[in-house]
């Protein structure tokens, strides 16, 4: 009888430890377009969308949209200020500004900086001022669009990125290691240590992590070493995006918005 104690102790414990935890999703809405990728939404509840290197923005069926055929594939779209969006064609060394109506404001070469960069990764800064890691130097630094004028910040890096992003005050990369590093505008640079394999990742506002791996996603929050498996999503996920409580999943139909909470 003792031992039958025993062993039933042990299989609810081993149960209860095998048991992975799961973040709730509840459907919000859908919006139906057929995209070759998607951008993000903003607080206003627009929806951004590439398809055919033309970049859209969509709200209750309606949309407009730039396109630029001189400059080539479209590489990246940053969304933070959506007042002054930024868009970045990497083989042409050039960024482009939209306003909110996606009419161009700003148009910048950047082999005509001083100095001259190449520049292989770029965000939104604060005070006038982009991110940049010149791939020439393998610098990053801070480009004032106003002057024309870049400011290296850190020494030269070793290795590539496998996924950054930026925010006004902060550039977040993971290098090719899977470590986690985090520069501010002054230039000190934090390591923020490493992160579980991925096929793709996303480092949300909350400093969470969102990453698919083997078809599956998972969230997870290093600040309490906790991770979490997201379930019951369109396993034909093309790409996801996560911001404040709302998870989008985007497909080859749309985007479906959920609500998520950590229990």
């Amino acid at each position: 009888m003792k031992n039958l104690i025993v062993i039933l102790i042990f299989c609810i414990g081993y149960s209860a430890f095998g048991q992975s935890r799961q973040v709730l999703l509840s459907p919000l809405d859908e919006t139906k377009m057929t995209a070759d990728g998607f951008a993000g939404n903003d607080e206003f509840g627009f929806s951004y969308f590439v398809k055919d290197n033309e970049f859209f923005k969509v709200k209750s069926g309606k949309s407009v949209a730039y396109k630029n055929l001189l400059l080539g594939k479209l590489t990246k779209i940053d969304l933070i200020n959506p007042l002054k969006i930024l868009l970045f064609y990497e083989n042409f060394n050039t960024i482009i500004t939209l306003d909110n109506q996606l009419n161009e404001t700003q148009r910048i070469n950047l082999s005509e900086a001083a100095p001259s960069i190449v520049v292989s990764a770029t965000g939104m800064a604060s005070q006038n001022r982009f991110w940049m890691y010149d791939s020439l130097s393998q610098k990053l630094g801070l480009y004032d669009y106003l002057k024309n004028t870049y400011t290296f910040l850190t020494p030269s890096f070793q290795g590539n990125f496998r996924y950054y992003t930026s925010d006004f005050n902060y550039f977040q990369w993971i290098d090719e290691s899977n470590s986690w590093f985090r520069c501010d505008v002054f230039g000190k640079i934090s390591n923020l240590g490493k992160v579980s394999d991925f096929d793709a990742i996303q480092i949300t506002g909350e400093q969470l992590l969102l990453f698919s791996k083997d078809g599956k996603l998972f969230l997870n929050d290093p600040k309490n070493t906790k991770t979490y498996t997201v379930d019951n999503i369109d396993k034909s996920a093309k790409s996801f995006f996560l911001k404040g409580q709302i998870l989008v999943i985007f497909t080859d139909h749309g985007i479906t918005n959920y609500k998520i909470t950590i229990p």
